[in-house]
């Protein structure tokens, strides 16, 4: 033979990792293939050893008078019985050795003349039978010729087509282990299943559900206490085997069930294995991702099946035909009369009994085959396999969020169920998002410890204790053991759940959630609503503003940055913001096209609005005009062209700041004279021109910023206000500030840097509360020795122009230090050393000395 039985054996081999994937008919149709496999290799070394045919010829003489002649195989057979009967003469008795051979002639003459005669000497029976006159070679010629001949076709090759089926049949139940586009997702999925089942977090994630199911039946057993103590801890912290996850009424956020406390020792997870199970938990996404967008395994065993079930149907239609024409005897009648003097021959087939044994079993053996392949065929179409329900894994576990799966990921599952439901149910686990949160938890909290966390705390410019965390898969239990904390910021963190333990937090003022999706408990929140007082909510889309940020009574400043365009301001407006009761400043950062209406809900107490626009024009600002209690309005990057005439409504605005628009005229500057409360405007990084002479009617103003704009000069008017302290006209095209100036006796801070200016105008210096005067990246040639008049002066900025010295007179300017003036070294050092001493002092010694 060409190949040995484990080399043909191996064409039903797959690895063993997939035989959770073999359901009981598989397995039971591949013994039956290795059984026809043995079955079809014994009839083909039976018959390539033993098979063959025994002919005779029929009882007939070979005719003389037809004309057939003697030939040499004639010839040879009676050379052979010539030579057959001297043996005869030489064992006659009366034959010795010593006679001569004519003698012995004679006596073998007499022997066959007289028969009876040499019966009586020999004592042999007279031969009987029918004489052929056929020789040895003549029966091999003719056995060979009948075989080829008489013999039926499917006696000859029974044992090769057996052969043949097998190993179509073992190639059909394995073709989807083998076929490179299921091989991959199948290798894939029985690798992932086999982590999955053996990982220590599958085993702790189900021990800890059995630990939460004894304390439900305890939580029952006890519920009448339970509910005792509740009633007598009500606005207190609760002990932590009272549920206290039930949600708000009314109130729409998420409150998870708390994990139940669990022995230490379960609670602690080896960091190598945490990883990996973290590791599982995105494979398993990715996979479930990959190969639920088809269905292509599926169809592929479907198919295979149904081809081992056609070819089992056509196996046993056309052997069952054949089993009656293998028989033990065969009349053959070669054309070979002219060589052998016969015509026809009786023979016979001694592997006819054999092969009618082998081939019955081989059609029982498909039989039981078919009736496998038929049952298959019942189990697939009997109910939709592309779609698995863990229905049953919910409700033995607290994993109520394991998804149904459907397409070739529901298919294989339903494959390992055949093998066994137990992987099935711990596979469930990493479906899960509440077990892949149960495990950042854990490893979270086992990484950042109280220790850590107090390490990060830092003091931040208002002196508050702050503490940062940025891209953690969850919040840190032992946050919540920073009791002193007061301002908390999260950033890009996935997952951020407020227990009932934040209540433990009592500085905390200030939250910032910047891209966290957050949840809270009930007690938890009534904490938040009751204490907080500033939030930050940066996001993406505005569903992921947590509904309980609208419920915090207690809130003073709401900061909201994300897309609120005119797509999802229904969706804001659906939040109703009135319980929003002691809101004073809200910050929109943005990219609105109009003010969203359920604003005008904080009407009654919202006293300072800002709106950072991010370039996206502003185009409906009327809902502003009900707002009348405003005090400050920023509208920041709006594509403003002019001042909105809603700002003239709001009777008590103190601070206007319209930065960064596109605003070129303020011709509606003197609308501003009926806002009497009107103190600070700031029309900084436009494209204003020129300033109308109106804008002296605008009496209360007492700053004005106007920098970062096209002016080319200053109106009198403006130097008229009588209460302005602040004026900022820096990064403008200003060649000349008028004399008028000096007339603002109470300015304290004047910025005209970045200008055209070549000469400062004395009057300037009668400003003699200027405490800031700015006058960098000038054309000044000479700075004025009336400077020394300004002795309130403590920051004076001279960079960038060209003076050739500084005026000695800078030395009576008692609070102006070293750090307040801003200058070229070259001209600091040409100072006099007393001069430079006196501005290098220490700024407590100047402190005092000025009071």
């Amino acid at each position: 033979m060409m190949f040995t039985l484990t080399e043909v054996a191996s064409l039903n081999d797959i690895q063993p990792t997939y035989r959770i994937l073999k359901p009981w008919w598989d397995v039971f149709m591949d013994y039956l293939g290795l059984v026809m496999l043995m079955l079809a290799i014994f009839a083909m070394t039976m018959q390539i050893t033993k098979d063959q045919v025994a002919c005779l010829p029929c009882l007939e003489e070979p005719d003389e008078a037809s004309g057939v002649k003697p030939n040499s195989f004639t010839q040879s057979s009676t050379q052979n019985q010539a030579s057959a009967a001297a043996p005869v003469a030489t064992s006659h008795p009366l034959v010795t050795k010593d006679m001569p051979d004519d003698i012995v002639h004679e006596i073998h003459v007499s022997h066959q003349h007289t028969p009876v005669a040499a019966g009586k000497y020999l004592n042999q029976p007279e031969p009987t039978g029918v004489r052929t006159n056929l020789d040895y070679q003549q029966y091999i010629f003719i056995n060979q010729i009948c075989y080829h001949v008489a013999l039926p076709w499917y006696s000859k090759y029974f044992p090769y087509l057996t052969l043949i089926h097998t190993i179509v049949l073992m190639v059909s139940s394995n073709f989807w282990f083998k076929y490179p586009k299921t091989s991959s997702k199948i290798e894939h999925f029985v690798s992932i299943l086999g982590r999955c089942f053996e990982s220590p977090w599958t085993t702790k994630a189900l021990s800890e559900t059995a630990c939460e199911d004894s304390e439900e039946n305890k939580q029952r057993l006890t519920g009448t206490s339970v509910a005792q103590k509740r009633v007598s801890l009500e606005g207190k912290e609760e002990s932590t085997n009272v549920n206290s996850s039930t949600p708000m009424l009314g109130v729409k956020f998420s409150a998870d069930k708390p994990i139940a406390e669990v022995p230490s020792s379960m609670t602690i997870l080896d960091k190598k294995d945490g990883e990996q199970a973290k590791a599982l938990f995105e494979k398993v996404r990715k996979f479930r991702a990959h190969v639920e967008d088809s269905d292509f395994i599926y169809k592929l065993y479907v198919a295979q099946t149904v081809v081992k079930t056609v070819k089992f149907i056509l196996i046993l239609s056309y052997t069952s035909t054949f089993l009656a024409k293998i028989n033990f005897k065969h009349d053959c009648e070669p054309d070979i009369k002219q060589l052998t003097g016969y015509g026809k021959f009786f023979c016979t087939h001694n592997m006819a009994f054999m092969l009618n044994k082998l081939l019955i079993s081989y059609m029982a053996l498909i039989l039981i085959y078919g009736m496998a392949c038929l049952y298959s065929l019942f189990w697939v179409f009997r109910r939709p396999l592309k779609e698995y329900s863990f229905e049953k894994v919910r409700e033995e576990s607290s994993f109520s969020d394991i998804p149904d799966v459907k397409n070739d990921f529901a298919f294989l599952l339903h494959m390992v169920d055949q093998y066994d439901q137990l992987y099935s149910k711990r596979f469930g686990v990493f479906l899960s998002e509440v077990s892949e949160n149960k495990l950042r938890e854990i490893s979270l909290n086992h990484e950042w410890t109280f220790e850590k966390l107090r390490q990060l705390v830092i003091r931040n410019a208002m002196d508050q204790q702050e503490l940062h965390l940025f891209m953690l898969s969850g919040l840190p239990n032992a946050v919540f053991d920073l009791t002193d904390l007061e301002v908390l910021k999260l950033e890009l963190i996935p997952e951020v759940r407020f227990s009932a333990k934040v209540s433990q937090m009592t500085s905390l003022l200030e939250l910032h959630l910047l891209h966290c999706p957050a949840k809270v408990e009930q007690n938890g929140f009534a904490f938040l609503r009751d204490h907080l007082r500033c939030l930050h909510v940066k996001f993406t889309d505005v569903a992921e503003i947590p509904g309980w940020v609208y419920l915090l009574r207690s809130l003073r400043e709401l900061n909201l940055i994300g897309n609120l365009s005119s797509e999802n301001n229904k969706m804001i407006g659906l939040e109703s913001m009135r319980d929003l009761r002691h809101l004073k400043t809200l910050c929109l950062k943005s990219n609105l096209t109009k003010m969203p209406t359920n604003i005008t809900e904080l009407s009654p107490h919202l006293i300072k609005l800002v709106v950072h626009n991010d370039g996206t024009k502003l185009v409906v600002l009327n809902s502003l005009k009900k707002m009348t209690n405003l005090i400050e309005l920023e509208l920041h990057t709006c594509e403003l062209e002019r001042i909105p005439h809603a700002i003239f409504s709001l009777n008590n605005l103190q601070e206007l700041d319209l930065k960064s628009n596109n605003i070129r005229t303020i011709e509606e500057i003197i609308s501003f004279q009926h806002l009497k409360r009107l103190t600070c405007l700031k029309l900084w990084h436009n494209k204003i021109i020129t300033i109308p002479s109106s804008i002296g009617q605008v009496k209360s103003l007492e700053s004005l910023h106007l920098s970062h704009n096209k002016l080319e000069s200053l109106p009198p008017a403006l130097f008229t206000l009588p209460k302005l302290r602040h004026l900022d006209v820096g990064h403008n095209s200003i060649t000349v500030l008028p004399p008028d100036v000096g007339l603002l006796h109470n300015l304290q801070h004047l910025a005209i840097n970045s200008n055209k200016l070549e000469v400062l105008p004395k009057p300037l210096f009668r400003c003699t509360k200027l405490k800031a005067l700015c006058l960098g990246n000038n054309a000044l040639t000479v700075l004025p020795e009336t400077v020394g008049q300004l002795v309130q002066l403590n920051q004076l900025e001279l960079r960038g122009n060209c003076l050739d010295r500084l005026p000695v007179q800078l030395g009576n300017c008692r609070l102006l230090r070293k750090s307040g003036l801003v200058v070229e070294d070259h001209l600091f050092d040409a100072l006099p050393v007393e001069v430079k001493e006196n501005i290098s002092r220490e700024n407590n010694v100047s402190f005092t000395s000025g009071l």
